[in-house]
């Protein structure tokens, strides 16, 4: 395969705010995976850039993006292009606190690649590709569409057929705002109990996506955050439960390997953005760090 420019070839993915429910599903082998909902965070972009060169294999600046690089080789091997060129990675994404800036990283990587060879690849090429080089990702190649998405098999275990519905998040860092070391983390082990609890989970996710129906979202979104607390326990989790009870929300979200915490609204609601901003300054005052809110799923119009 010829390369295709020797300009700088650029390609981004976006972050995430954690999860909206992950845990242990069944799939259609019949065997128990390990599968998330992405909430998307689109204000936190990943950007690469990517220059085929006559090199033996890829560079990379920053020399810490390592599975960039290594998604890079994966993506020039897996379309038979030469092994050698020159990565180069610009991301504000904080590390440690379930923003997937490492897979946002890897995600924008391999864009920049097929980018650079004019090559286009599935979704879930991309994603396996992810998964291949930094062992577990998420769904963000997905970008807006909501899917099941078993993280280290790097393969949908079930497409709910659409977007999310509309949401306003307020969200932060709870912990004192301290990062966390995924890699340290080891798998949650859930209880029988919990399994079958996620089932019921995935089907009323997949009713929200149907029905666009934000308190459905918030209701399993709650839940899992409740178990997760058994596995990576979020100081304050119960204030902030009744915090959004108090206001309405439609539930609260979290990172499952990470510090953020998210209280969701229903953005087509005309009281989302004041009851938002109540919640914000309250979450302020509780001492929660990097509080902000954001939309997603909102419609421009020219």
């Amino acid at each position: 395969m010829e390369k295709r420019t020797s300009q700088p070839t650029a390609a981004s993915a976006i972050a995430h705010h954690g999860e909206l429910v992950q845990g242990v599903f069944v799939g259609d082998d019949g065997r128990l995976h390990r599968g998330l909902v992405t909430l998307p965070y689109p204000r936190l972009p990943s950007t690469a850039t990517f220059v085929p060169t006559l090199a033996a294999g890829v560079t990379v600046q920053p020399a810490l993006k390592t599975k960039a690089a290594i998604a890079a080789r994966y993506a020039l091997k897996h379309i038979g292009a030469p092994p050698g060129g020159d990565l180069k990675v610009e991301s504000t994404i904080p590390v440690g606190h379930g923003y997937g800036s490492s897979t946002a990283d890897v995600i924008a990587a391999i864009r920049a690649v097929m980018t650079a060879y004019g090559v286009t690849l599935r979704v879930g090429t991309i994603c396996q590709l992810a998964v291949a080089a930094e062992q577990a990702s998420d769904a963000v190649a997905y970008e807006d569409r909501a899917v099941l998405f078993a993280q280290r098999e790097g393969v949908v275990l079930e497409d709910f057929g659409g977007t999310l519905p509309p949401l306003l998040i307020v969200g932060f860092k709870a912990n004192g705002g301290h990062a966390v070391d995924t890699l340290a983390l080891a798998p949650a082990r859930y209880t029988r109990e919990e399994i079958q609890q996620f089932r019921v989970l995935r089907g009323i996710v997949a009713c929200s996506v149907r029905r666009q129906d934000p308190r459905l979202l918030g209701q399993a979104a709650t839940a899992s955050a409740r178990i997760s607390q058994r596995y990576l326990p979020k100081a304050g989790l119960e204030d902030v439960l009744a915090l959004a009870a108090e206001a309405g929300a439609c539930g609260v979200q979290v990172a499952h390997s990470g510090s953020l915490v998210g209280i969701i609204f229903d953005l087509t609601s005309r009281s989302a953005a004041d009851a938002a901003r109540t919640v914000a300054v309250e979450v302020r005052r509780m001492r929660f760090k990097d509080v902000e809110t954001y939309a997603l799923g909102q419609e421009t119009t020219a």
